[in-house]
């Protein structure tokens, strides 16, 4: 399992998330900050991230040219629009990427009796939760000091449900931490497993074992296949990110 650096999730400044959703008269000055998806199956140095609108950049820069981001890895990518894409729209902008900063990126886990002391129930607060791109994205908060805890997607196939839905778990793990302070961080759940051939969504059920519930807490959200979003979200970033960047 991944595991979260606790570092990663010490609040020290916020920022605002901004889609690419109206870029017609941009700028060479301005920066863009955006959730993406690497697509690098090849491991190079120059690729294409695809921002949740469904916008496509490549990079024909970068400020590391050793950096080789792997494919699917979910980032927070700050960058500049150099130029329109190519005609054919098979992307939209040439960009140089600035900064990229990774986003803990998971599939859904299927959870056995033998697995469920490992992935534990720890308390975990979902501060935002959210799907774009094919992506359950939640912004949360534990209690925590300076141990690795554990974040997953769990499908319980022991839990039976009548209502035609897919029930999901997020859990945490806290890896017997002191509940000192209040960590912060962001993940991406890859959600295209539950895609069917003949339907076009899915209604999914995320419990969530909130501190300040008295039972579990839930959000229901319907997952569209495929679809983009241009949902704008604010989130935070640590000093310690600055290790995760490019």
């Amino acid at each position: 399992m991944k595991t979260i650096n606790r570092f990663l999730l010490v609040i020290l400044v916020s920022l605002l998330f901004i889609s690419c959703n109206d870029d017609e008269g941009y700028s060479l000055n301005d920066v863009w900050r955006s959730i993406a998806t690497i697509e690098n199956p090849d491991d190079e140095s120059f690729f294409f991230f695809t921002l949740d609108n469904g916008k496509r950049m490549w990079t024909v820069a970068t400020s590391n040219p050793q950096y080789k981001p792997k494919d699917g890895q979910r980032i927070i990518a700050d960058y500049t629009i150099l130029s329109d894409g190519p005609v054919d729209g098979s992307y939209q902008h040439d960009v140089k990427l600035i900064s990229a900063y990774k986003i803990l990126t998971k599939g859904i886990f299927d959870i056995t009796p033998e697995t469920q002391d490992s992935i534990g129930n720890d308390p975990i607060k979902a501060e935002d939760i959210w799907i774009g791109n094919d992506y359950l994205n939640i912004m949360f908060v534990y209690r925590g000091q300076n141990k690795a805890h554990f974040i997953n997607l769990v499908n319980d196939d022991e839990k039976q449900y009548d209502d035609e839905k897919i029930h999901l778990e997020f859990r945490h793990h806290a890896n017997d931490d002191v509940p000192t302070y209040n960590l912060r961080g962001i993940v991406s759940f890859d959600l295209k497993s539950l895609q069917k051939d003949g339907i076009e969504s899915l209604p999914l059920v995320i419990h969530v074992n909130d501190p300040d519930e008295s039972d579990e807490k839930i959000y229901e959200l319907n997952y569209t296949f495929n679809e983009s979003s241009d949902t704008e979200k604010s989130f935070s970033l640590g000093e310690e990110l600055k290790g995760e960047n490019l």
